[in-house]
């Protein structure tokens, strides 16, 4: 069995606060390049999707020859249900 030793202890907390430097010097010099690749996917992604769904509204529109608008509806509009008569209330003091 082992035991810890002083110099061991300060040889671990000086490795992890090397890799705490490291890392951070490291992430400011490629993270801001990950995010400008993520940011540029995500355009391309809803440029893809929005030219996928203007083409499908083309082709819709398309294939409709005849537009048919039922006016029996304007010229007769519903009535509102009445479901019961409106009573007024009034406080009594």
């Amino acid at each position: 069995m082992q035991t810890a030793s002083f110099t061991g202890f300060i040889k671990a907390i000086f490795y992890m606060i090397a890799f705490y430097y490291i890392f951070r010097f490291l992430a400011k010099l490629f993270l801001p390049l990950l995010v400008k690749k993520v940011v540029e996917k995500a355009g391309q992604n809803f440029q893809q999707q929005q030219q996928y769904q203007q083409q499908t509204t083309w082709k819709k529109t398309q294939s409709q020859d005849e537009i048919i608008y039922n006016t029996e509806n304007t010229k007769n509009p519903r009535e509102t249900k009445k479901v019961g008569d409106y009573v007024d209330y009034e406080e009594i003091d």
